[in-house]
Protein backbone atom coordinates (compact mmCIF):
# COMPACT_ATOMS: atom_id res chain seq x y z
CA UNK A 1 0.00 0.00 0.00
CA UNK A 2 1.51 3.66 -0.34
CA UNK A 3 1.90 5.70 2.14
CA UNK A 4 -0.46 8.33 3.26
CA UNK A 5 1.33 11.70 1.56
CA UNK A 6 3.28 14.30 3.57
CA UNK A 7 0.91 16.55 4.53
CA UNK A 8 3.11 19.36 4.96
CA UNK A 9 4.39 18.67 0.92
CA UNK A 10 0.58 19.10 -0.24
CA UNK A 11 0.05 19.83 -4.00
CA UNK A 12 -1.16 22.83 -4.29
CA UNK A 13 -3.78 24.16 -6.97
CA UNK A 14 -2.82 27.56 -7.71
CA UNK A 15 -4.00 30.58 -9.67
CA UNK A 16 -1.63 33.17 -11.20
CA UNK A 17 -3.55 36.61 -11.77
CA UNK A 18 -0.85 38.87 -13.47
CA UNK A 19 -0.66 41.21 -16.52
CA UNK A 20 3.14 40.41 -17.24
CA UNK A 21 3.05 37.83 -19.43
CA UNK A 22 6.51 36.84 -18.30
CA UNK A 23 5.53 36.39 -14.70
CA UNK A 24 2.51 34.23 -15.53
CA UNK A 25 5.23 32.00 -17.51
CA UNK A 26 8.06 31.93 -15.10
CA UNK A 27 6.01 31.34 -11.98
CA UNK A 28 4.19 28.84 -13.70
CA UNK A 29 7.02 26.48 -15.04
CA UNK A 30 8.76 26.74 -11.18
CA UNK A 31 5.33 25.90 -9.73
CA UNK A 32 4.57 22.87 -12.06
CA UNK A 33 8.02 22.11 -11.48
CA UNK A 34 7.33 21.84 -8.19
CA UNK A 35 4.39 19.41 -8.70
CA UNK A 36 2.00 21.77 -8.54
CA UNK A 37 -1.52 22.53 -10.51
CA UNK A 38 -1.22 25.79 -12.03
CA UNK A 39 -3.56 27.88 -14.15
CA UNK A 40 -2.50 31.66 -14.95
CA UNK A 41 -4.52 34.94 -16.32
CA UNK A 42 -3.89 37.99 -17.53
CA UNK A 43 -7.03 40.11 -15.50
CA UNK A 44 -9.56 40.20 -13.18
CA UNK A 45 -12.58 38.90 -14.82
CA UNK A 46 -10.25 35.97 -16.13
CA UNK A 47 -9.39 35.01 -12.17
CA UNK A 48 -13.08 35.41 -11.36
CA UNK A 49 -14.03 33.29 -14.43
CA UNK A 50 -11.19 30.61 -13.04
CA UNK A 51 -12.34 30.44 -9.24
CA UNK A 52 -16.18 30.33 -9.99
CA UNK A 53 -15.42 27.19 -12.14
CA UNK A 54 -12.42 25.67 -10.73
CA UNK A 55 -11.66 25.23 -6.67
CA UNK A 56 -8.04 26.62 -6.12
CA UNK A 57 -5.68 26.31 -2.98
CA UNK A 58 -3.87 29.42 -3.49
CA UNK A 59 -3.80 32.50 -5.40
CA UNK A 60 -0.63 34.68 -6.67
CA UNK A 61 -2.21 37.98 -7.11
CA UNK A 62 -0.72 41.38 -8.97
CA UNK A 63 -1.83 44.57 -7.05
CA UNK A 64 -1.52 46.11 -10.79
CA UNK A 65 -3.73 44.53 -13.46
CA UNK A 66 -3.41 47.42 -15.78
CA UNK A 67 -6.36 49.43 -15.00
CA UNK A 68 -7.48 47.72 -12.11
CA UNK A 69 -6.01 47.66 -8.25
CA UNK A 70 -5.58 43.93 -7.47
CA UNK A 71 -6.49 44.84 -3.81
CA UNK A 72 -10.33 45.24 -5.15
CA UNK A 73 -10.19 41.71 -5.97
CA UNK A 74 -9.34 40.29 -3.06
CA UNK A 75 -12.99 40.70 -1.19
CA UNK A 76 -14.80 39.09 -4.76
CA UNK A 77 -12.00 36.28 -4.45
CA UNK A 78 -12.76 35.26 -0.67
CA UNK A 79 -16.59 35.73 -1.23
CA UNK A 80 -16.37 33.13 -4.52
CA UNK A 81 -14.11 30.87 -2.60
CA UNK A 82 -13.76 32.00 1.36
CA UNK A 83 -11.02 28.65 1.84
CA UNK A 84 -8.84 29.88 -1.00
CA UNK A 85 -5.37 31.16 0.37
CA UNK A 86 -4.42 34.51 -1.51
CA UNK A 87 -0.24 35.92 -1.56
CA UNK A 88 -0.24 39.30 -2.97
CA UNK A 89 2.76 40.13 -5.86
CA UNK A 90 3.28 43.74 -6.75
CA UNK A 91 6.19 45.81 -7.34
CA UNK A 92 4.78 48.39 -5.31
CA UNK A 93 6.54 46.93 -2.14
CA UNK A 94 5.29 48.84 1.23
CA UNK A 95 4.27 48.38 4.34
CA UNK A 96 0.60 50.08 4.07
CA UNK A 97 0.02 48.17 0.98
CA UNK A 98 0.69 44.65 2.79
CA UNK A 99 -1.28 45.98 5.87
CA UNK A 100 -4.21 46.37 3.34
CA UNK A 101 -4.03 43.22 1.26
CA UNK A 102 -4.06 41.19 4.68
CA UNK A 103 -6.75 43.26 6.10
CA UNK A 104 -8.86 42.47 3.01
CA UNK A 105 -8.63 38.51 3.17
CA UNK A 106 -4.59 37.98 2.03
CA UNK A 107 -2.25 35.60 3.64
CA UNK A 108 0.79 36.78 3.29
CA UNK A 109 3.07 39.18 0.71
CA UNK A 110 6.11 39.01 -1.91
CA UNK A 111 7.02 42.10 -3.93
CA UNK A 112 8.90 42.18 -7.35
CA UNK A 113 11.56 40.99 -8.42
CA UNK A 114 11.32 37.91 -6.38
CA UNK A 115 13.98 34.49 -6.76
CA UNK A 116 12.65 31.08 -6.70
CA UNK A 117 13.58 30.78 -2.64
CA UNK A 118 11.13 33.44 -2.27
CA UNK A 119 8.07 31.50 -3.70
CA UNK A 120 9.12 28.13 -2.08
CA UNK A 121 9.13 29.75 1.48
CA UNK A 122 5.88 31.26 0.71
CA UNK A 123 4.44 28.08 -0.57
CA UNK A 124 6.02 25.90 2.46
CA UNK A 125 4.15 27.97 4.49
CA UNK A 126 1.01 27.87 2.67
CA UNK A 127 1.25 24.22 2.92
CA UNK A 128 2.08 24.52 6.54
CA UNK A 129 -1.12 26.15 7.35
CA UNK A 130 -3.23 23.85 4.79
CA UNK A 131 -1.93 21.01 7.04
CA UNK A 132 -2.43 22.26 10.12
CA UNK A 133 -6.00 23.01 8.95
CA UNK A 134 -6.60 19.73 8.43
CA UNK A 135 -5.16 18.59 12.01
CA UNK A 136 -7.69 20.46 13.69
CA UNK A 137 -11.14 19.51 11.43
CA UNK A 138 -9.84 15.93 12.57
CA UNK A 139 -8.91 16.78 16.04
CA UNK A 140 -12.73 18.54 15.68
CA UNK A 141 -13.95 15.03 14.63
CA UNK A 142 -12.19 12.94 16.69
CA UNK A 143 -13.84 15.39 19.95
CA UNK A 144 -17.32 14.43 18.44
CA UNK A 145 -16.58 10.92 16.98
CA UNK A 146 -20.09 9.28 18.15
CA UNK A 147 -19.48 5.81 16.83
CA UNK A 148 -16.58 3.59 17.97
CA UNK A 149 -13.75 3.12 15.67
CA UNK A 150 -13.86 0.70 12.18
CA UNK A 151 -12.71 -2.80 12.92
CA UNK A 152 -11.07 -3.86 9.63
CA UNK A 153 -10.05 -7.73 10.32
CA UNK A 154 -12.33 -10.24 10.33
CA UNK A 155 -11.95 -14.29 11.01
CA UNK A 156 -14.28 -14.81 7.88
CA UNK A 157 -13.42 -15.31 4.34
CA UNK A 158 -16.09 -13.11 2.71
CA UNK A 159 -15.36 -10.56 4.88
CA UNK A 160 -11.68 -10.47 4.62
CA UNK A 161 -12.22 -11.16 0.41
CA UNK A 162 -14.22 -7.41 0.89
CA UNK A 163 -11.82 -5.41 3.16
CA UNK A 164 -8.54 -6.74 1.14
CA UNK A 165 -10.53 -6.02 -2.19
CA UNK A 166 -10.85 -2.15 -0.76
CA UNK A 167 -7.89 -1.73 0.03
CA UNK A 168 -6.44 -2.66 -3.82
CA UNK A 169 -9.18 -0.63 -5.19
CA UNK A 170 -8.02 1.98 -2.94
CA UNK A 171 -5.01 2.91 -4.63
CA UNK A 172 -6.49 3.66 -8.09
CA UNK A 173 -9.49 6.28 -8.86
CA UNK A 174 -11.68 3.96 -9.91
CA UNK A 175 -15.41 4.03 -9.03
CA UNK A 176 -16.41 1.92 -6.15
CA UNK A 177 -19.87 0.07 -5.76
CA UNK A 178 -20.06 -0.73 -1.96
CA UNK A 179 -23.28 -3.84 -1.50
CA UNK A 180 -24.54 -5.69 1.27
CA UNK A 181 -27.62 -5.77 3.45
CA UNK A 182 -28.72 -2.24 5.51
CA UNK A 183 -26.42 -1.64 8.42
CA UNK A 184 -23.20 -3.33 7.60
CA UNK A 185 -21.14 -0.75 7.55
CA UNK A 186 -20.70 0.59 3.98
CA UNK A 187 -20.54 3.97 5.32
CA UNK A 188 -17.50 3.34 7.41
CA UNK A 189 -15.99 1.20 4.22
CA UNK A 190 -16.18 4.31 2.12
CA UNK A 191 -14.35 6.36 4.55
CA UNK A 192 -11.13 3.83 4.76
CA UNK A 193 -10.90 3.47 1.59
CA UNK A 194 -10.98 7.41 0.95
CA UNK A 195 -8.23 7.33 4.17
CA UNK A 196 -6.45 4.43 2.56
CA UNK A 197 -6.39 6.43 -1.08
CA UNK A 198 -3.52 9.40 -2.52
CA UNK A 199 -6.75 11.86 -1.78
CA UNK A 200 -7.07 11.38 2.01
CA UNK A 201 -5.28 14.97 2.70
CA UNK A 202 -8.84 16.52 0.73
CA UNK A 203 -12.25 16.21 1.88
CA UNK A 204 -15.19 12.99 1.96
CA UNK A 205 -18.49 13.70 1.62
CA UNK A 206 -21.65 11.70 1.80
CA UNK A 207 -24.90 12.26 -0.12
CA UNK A 208 -27.60 10.28 0.90
CA UNK A 209 -29.37 9.73 -1.98
CA UNK A 210 -33.07 8.82 -0.35
CA UNK A 211 -33.15 11.86 2.14
CA UNK A 212 -34.16 14.58 -0.09
CA UNK A 213 -36.63 15.67 -2.82
CA UNK A 214 -35.07 15.48 -6.17
CA UNK A 215 -34.66 18.75 -6.71
CA UNK A 216 -33.17 19.41 -3.27
CA UNK A 217 -30.70 16.22 -4.27
CA UNK A 218 -29.85 17.74 -6.94
CA UNK A 219 -28.81 21.51 -5.04
CA UNK A 220 -26.76 19.75 -2.43
CA UNK A 221 -24.83 17.63 -5.29
CA UNK A 222 -24.36 19.95 -7.96
CA UNK A 223 -24.81 23.31 -6.12
CA UNK A 224 -27.17 26.50 -7.40
CA UNK A 225 -26.57 30.07 -7.67
CA UNK A 226 -28.54 32.71 -6.09
CA UNK A 227 -32.31 33.24 -7.16
CA UNK A 228 -32.54 29.70 -8.51
CA UNK A 229 -35.22 28.48 -6.80
CA UNK A 230 -37.47 29.70 -3.62
CA UNK A 231 -35.13 29.80 -0.44
CA UNK A 232 -32.17 30.12 -2.79
CA UNK A 233 -31.02 33.16 -0.87
CA UNK A 234 -27.16 32.41 -1.63
CA UNK A 235 -24.94 30.86 -3.73
CA UNK A 236 -24.41 26.79 -2.36
CA UNK A 237 -20.89 25.14 -4.21
CA UNK A 238 -22.32 22.14 -3.93
CA UNK A 239 -20.74 18.73 -2.24
CA UNK A 240 -18.94 18.17 -6.23
CA UNK A 241 -17.06 21.11 -5.84
CA UNK A 242 -16.55 21.39 -1.50
CA UNK A 243 -14.93 18.01 -2.42
CA UNK A 244 -12.65 18.72 -5.42
CA UNK A 245 -9.75 16.06 -5.24
CA UNK A 246 -11.57 14.05 -2.96
CA UNK A 247 -14.31 11.80 -2.33
CA UNK A 248 -18.11 11.51 -2.36
CA UNK A 249 -20.08 8.72 -1.26
CA UNK A 250 -23.59 8.24 -2.63
CA UNK A 251 -25.10 6.55 -0.21
CA UNK A 252 -28.38 4.07 -1.69
CA UNK A 253 -27.07 4.98 -4.81
CA UNK A 254 -30.66 2.78 -5.78
CA UNK A 255 -33.06 5.95 -4.99
CA UNK A 256 -31.51 8.23 -6.62
CA UNK A 257 -34.24 9.60 -8.75
CA UNK A 258 -34.24 9.22 -12.68
CA UNK A 259 -33.91 12.80 -13.45
CA UNK A 260 -30.82 13.31 -11.82
CA UNK A 261 -29.48 9.75 -13.42
CA UNK A 262 -28.04 11.12 -16.55
CA UNK A 263 -26.58 14.26 -15.17
CA UNK A 264 -24.36 11.84 -12.66
CA UNK A 265 -23.87 9.95 -15.52
CA UNK A 266 -22.50 13.09 -17.45
CA UNK A 267 -20.19 13.93 -14.61
CA UNK A 268 -19.00 10.36 -14.19
CA UNK A 269 -17.63 10.39 -17.86
CA UNK A 270 -16.92 14.22 -18.18
CA UNK A 271 -16.39 15.39 -14.77
CA UNK A 272 -18.00 18.48 -16.00
CA UNK A 273 -22.15 19.71 -14.61
CA UNK A 274 -23.64 22.51 -14.00
CA UNK A 275 -25.20 24.26 -10.51
CA UNK A 276 -28.77 24.78 -10.33
CA UNK A 277 -30.22 28.16 -12.04
CA UNK A 278 -26.59 28.51 -14.03
CA UNK A 279 -25.72 28.01 -17.29
CA UNK A 280 -22.03 27.92 -17.06
CA UNK A 281 -20.42 23.98 -17.28
CA UNK A 282 -17.64 23.31 -14.13
CA UNK A 283 -15.35 20.75 -13.72
CA UNK A 284 -14.19 18.87 -10.78
CA UNK A 285 -11.77 15.91 -10.39
CA UNK A 286 -13.75 14.16 -7.32
CA UNK A 287 -13.61 10.14 -6.94
CA UNK A 288 -17.11 8.53 -6.90
CA UNK A 289 -17.93 5.49 -4.18
CA UNK A 290 -21.82 4.03 -4.39
CA UNK A 291 -23.25 2.05 -1.60
CA UNK A 292 -26.46 0.08 -1.98
CA UNK A 293 -28.34 -2.53 -0.38
CA UNK A 294 -30.63 -3.75 -2.99
CA UNK A 295 -30.14 -5.48 -6.70
CA UNK A 296 -29.17 -2.64 -8.90
CA UNK A 297 -29.31 -5.53 -12.14
CA UNK A 298 -33.07 -5.74 -10.81
CA UNK A 299 -33.93 -1.98 -10.58
CA UNK A 300 -32.35 -1.74 -14.41
CA UNK A 301 -34.76 -4.57 -15.58
CA UNK A 302 -37.51 -2.78 -13.61
CA UNK A 303 -37.07 0.70 -15.34
CA UNK A 304 -36.19 2.56 -12.34
CA UNK A 305 -32.20 2.65 -12.94
CA UNK A 306 -30.60 3.33 -15.70
CA UNK A 307 -28.29 0.58 -17.59
CA UNK A 308 -25.97 2.97 -18.68
CA UNK A 309 -25.41 4.51 -15.11
CA UNK A 310 -24.81 0.99 -13.63
CA UNK A 311 -22.36 0.08 -15.95
CA UNK A 312 -20.47 3.09 -14.79
CA UNK A 313 -20.88 2.56 -11.35
CA UNK A 314 -19.60 -1.07 -10.97
CA UNK A 315 -16.54 -0.99 -12.36
CA UNK A 316 -15.26 -2.45 -9.11
CA UNK A 317 -17.58 -4.19 -6.51
CA UNK A 318 -17.20 -5.01 -3.13
CA UNK A 319 -19.58 -7.20 -1.03
CA UNK A 320 -20.45 -6.88 2.40
CA UNK A 321 -21.50 -10.29 3.88
CA UNK A 322 -24.18 -9.60 6.94
CA UNK A 323 -23.15 -9.94 10.32
CA UNK A 324 -25.62 -13.11 10.86
CA UNK A 325 -23.02 -15.20 8.84
CA UNK A 326 -20.28 -13.96 11.26
CA UNK A 327 -20.48 -15.03 14.88
CA UNK A 328 -17.33 -14.66 15.53
CA UNK A 329 -17.03 -11.20 14.51
CA UNK A 330 -20.17 -10.55 16.60
CA UNK A 331 -17.90 -10.83 19.87
CA UNK A 332 -15.11 -8.94 18.62
CA UNK A 333 -17.63 -6.11 17.40
CA UNK A 334 -19.36 -6.38 20.69
CA UNK A 335 -15.90 -5.78 22.97
CA UNK A 336 -15.12 -3.04 20.89
CA UNK A 337 -18.32 -0.99 20.94
CA UNK A 338 -18.08 -2.00 24.79
CA UNK A 339 -15.02 0.16 25.44
CA UNK A 340 -16.22 2.87 23.50
CA UNK A 341 -19.44 3.24 25.14
CA UNK A 342 -17.46 2.76 28.79
CA UNK A 343 -15.69 5.70 27.76
CA UNK A 344 -18.98 7.38 26.81
CA UNK A 345 -21.15 7.09 29.75
CA UNK A 346 -17.81 6.75 32.17
CA UNK A 347 -18.27 3.24 33.13
CA UNK A 348 -15.33 0.63 33.93
CA UNK A 349 -17.74 -2.53 32.37
CA UNK A 350 -15.18 -5.63 31.86
CA UNK A 351 -16.89 -7.60 29.67
CA UNK A 352 -19.91 -10.16 28.98
CA UNK A 353 -21.29 -12.62 31.12
CA UNK A 354 -21.36 -16.14 29.65
CA UNK A 355 -25.27 -15.89 28.33
CA UNK A 356 -25.07 -12.84 26.90
CA UNK A 357 -22.58 -13.04 24.99
CA UNK A 358 -24.16 -16.27 23.61
CA UNK A 359 -27.48 -14.57 23.20
CA UNK A 360 -25.23 -11.90 21.07
CA UNK A 361 -23.42 -14.74 19.09
CA UNK A 362 -26.75 -16.53 18.29
CA UNK A 363 -29.21 -13.55 17.11
CA UNK A 364 -30.01 -13.03 13.42
CA UNK A 365 -28.76 -9.05 13.13
CA UNK A 366 -31.26 -7.65 11.04
CA UNK A 367 -30.13 -4.65 11.36
CA UNK A 368 -26.58 -5.71 10.87
CA UNK A 369 -23.83 -3.66 12.75
CA UNK A 370 -25.83 -0.75 12.85
CA UNK A 371 -28.08 -3.22 15.14
CA UNK A 372 -25.80 -4.66 17.37
CA UNK A 373 -24.29 -1.08 18.05
CA UNK A 374 -27.49 0.06 19.55
CA UNK A 375 -27.73 -3.01 21.71
CA UNK A 376 -24.73 -2.64 23.01
CA UNK A 377 -25.35 1.44 24.09
CA UNK A 378 -28.29 0.74 25.70
CA UNK A 379 -26.50 -2.36 27.38
CA UNK A 380 -24.14 -0.45 28.86
CA UNK A 381 -26.63 2.73 29.85
CA UNK A 382 -28.58 -0.32 31.76
CA UNK A 383 -25.51 -2.08 33.49
CA UNK A 384 -24.88 -1.65 37.14
CA UNK A 385 -21.98 -4.49 37.74
CA UNK A 386 -19.10 -5.22 36.11
CA UNK A 387 -20.59 -6.98 33.40
CA UNK A 388 -23.31 -7.15 30.97
CA UNK A 389 -25.91 -9.80 31.87
CA UNK A 390 -28.62 -11.45 29.73
CA UNK A 391 -30.98 -8.79 31.72
CA UNK A 392 -29.32 -5.78 30.03
CA UNK A 393 -30.22 -7.23 26.44
CA UNK A 394 -33.48 -6.35 24.85
CA UNK A 395 -35.82 -9.07 25.08
CA UNK A 396 -35.78 -9.26 21.33
CA UNK A 397 -31.90 -10.77 21.79
CA UNK A 398 -32.77 -13.18 24.64
CA UNK A 399 -33.37 -16.62 23.87
CA UNK A 400 -37.19 -17.66 24.71
CA UNK A 401 -37.77 -19.14 27.95
CA UNK A 402 -40.43 -22.17 28.50
CA UNK A 403 -42.73 -20.08 30.61
CA UNK A 404 -43.35 -21.36 34.01
CA UNK A 405 -46.47 -23.10 34.85
CA UNK A 406 -48.67 -25.00 37.74
CA UNK A 407 -47.59 -28.64 38.71
CA UNK A 408 -43.98 -27.91 36.76
CA UNK A 409 -41.05 -29.40 38.90
CA UNK A 410 -40.01 -25.75 39.74
CA UNK A 411 -39.77 -23.57 43.14
CA UNK A 412 -42.80 -20.93 43.97
CA UNK A 413 -40.24 -18.28 43.79
CA UNK A 414 -40.03 -19.22 40.12
CA UNK A 415 -44.08 -19.30 39.79
CA UNK A 416 -44.53 -16.31 41.77
CA UNK A 417 -42.06 -14.26 39.45
CA UNK A 418 -43.39 -15.97 36.24
CA UNK A 419 -47.15 -14.72 37.30
CA UNK A 420 -45.79 -11.00 38.31
CA UNK A 421 -44.18 -10.25 34.90
CA UNK A 422 -47.25 -11.72 33.47
CA UNK A 423 -49.49 -9.39 35.12
CA UNK A 424 -47.22 -6.12 34.53
CA UNK A 425 -47.20 -7.24 31.16
CA UNK A 426 -50.98 -7.08 30.63
CA UNK A 427 -51.73 -3.86 32.74
CA UNK A 428 -51.18 -0.24 32.10
CA UNK A 429 -49.88 0.65 35.40
CA UNK A 430 -47.93 -0.07 38.57
CA UNK A 431 -51.07 0.09 40.51
CA UNK A 432 -53.28 -1.72 38.56
CA UNK A 433 -50.15 -4.57 38.87
CA UNK A 434 -50.60 -4.40 42.40
CA UNK A 435 -54.90 -4.60 42.63
CA UNK A 436 -54.29 -7.38 40.90
CA UNK A 437 -51.59 -9.27 42.76
CA UNK A 438 -53.30 -8.28 46.24
CA UNK A 439 -50.40 -6.25 47.14
CA UNK A 440 -49.31 -2.61 47.89
CA UNK A 441 -47.24 -1.23 45.61
CA UNK A 442 -44.48 -1.03 48.06
CA UNK A 443 -43.93 -4.41 48.06
CA UNK A 444 -44.51 -4.96 44.33
CA UNK A 445 -41.10 -2.43 44.10
CA UNK A 446 -39.05 -5.10 46.79
CA UNK A 447 -40.10 -7.97 44.36
CA UNK A 448 -39.15 -6.57 40.95
CA UNK A 449 -35.84 -5.80 42.28
CA UNK A 450 -35.80 -9.19 43.90
CA UNK A 451 -36.39 -11.03 40.31
CA UNK A 452 -34.72 -8.43 38.62
CA UNK A 453 -37.71 -7.20 36.52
Amino acid sequence: MPEKPDTDNINLRILIVDDEANIRKTLGIYLEGEGHYVKAVSNAKGALNEISTEVFDLVFLDLRLGQTNGLDLIPDIKTAAPWTKIVVITAYASIDTAVEAIRKGAIDYIPKPFEPDNVAIILKRIQQVQSMEQRIAQLQHDLTQSEPEPMFSSNYASMQKAIEQAKQVAESDAIVLLRGPSGTGKTVLAKAIHGWSNRSDKSFGVISCPALPSELLESELFGHVKGAFTGAVKDNPGRIAMCQGGTILLDEIADLPLTLQPKLLRFIQEKEYERVGDHRTLTADVRIIAATNVDLQQAVQDGIFREDLYYRLNVFEVFIPPLSERPDDVQTLAENMLAFFNGQNHKNIAGFTDDAMAALRHHSWQGNIRELRNVIERAVILCNSDTISIENLPETIRPAKAQAKLGDNISLGKIEEEHIRRVLASTKSLQEAADILGIDQATLWRKRKAYNI
